[in-house]
């Protein structure tokens, strides 16, 4: 059997699941499959948006707030509110990105940034729902719907992580 050609294919990737420390305790999340696998097959471009952001490493944890369509990211303790500047600075990220020609991106699972699913959306009330998605990938969904995406957890079962990177390299194929 021969293996693809995917030399040029460079997929998106939260910075931490390759082990950068850009985590809010200033520690990272290296993910083995997304470091050592998939680093063998792709190019991998690595993004931080509270980092990059400039929200500091470490730095206080934040918290999704209101509804599912336009949440509000808000300091844990302070309440500051980074809602619009973590947008301007995705609707930035997303335009490099478009230039990076990325054929699919790998998000950590649960942040309030990059978050693809289940992310915790705080009420008012006090209830919390895990209805959300994180405002990094929420732009990123904007911008390229097409574009495969998925979550580190996603890629821990092979077969579920082959169909990723077979979608991967379809859309690759497409665009070129």
């Amino acid at each position: 059997m021969t293996m693809p050609d995917t030399s040029g294919i460079r997929i998106g990737v939260s910075a931490c699941l390759l082990g950068h420390r850009t985590r809010y305790d200033g520690e990272h999340a290296r993910d083995v499959v997304v470091a050592d696998i998939l680093a063998e097959r792709y190019e991998l471009v690595p993004v931080c948006p509270e980092d990059e952001l400039g929200m500091g490493t470490p730095r206080e944890t934040v918290d999704l707030w209101g509804g599912t369509t336009a949440p509000r990211m808000l300091g844990t303790h302070t309440r500051t509110d980074w809602t619009d500047r973590m947008n301007t600075w995705a609707a930035g990220c997303c335009d490099e990105l478009e230039a990076a020609g990325l054929s699919g991106y790998v998000f950590k699972s649960r942040s309030p940034s990059c978050g693809v699913v289940d992310v915790k959306l705080h009420q008012e009330d006090g209830t919390v729902r895990r209805e959300g998605r994180g405002l990094f990938a929420m732009e990123i969904a904007r911008r390229f719907p097409d574009l495969p995406v998925a979550e580190e957890t996603d890629l821990q079962d092979p077969e579920s992580r082959e169909a990723f990177l077979a979608r991967v390299e379809t859309y690759h194929r497409t665009r070129a």
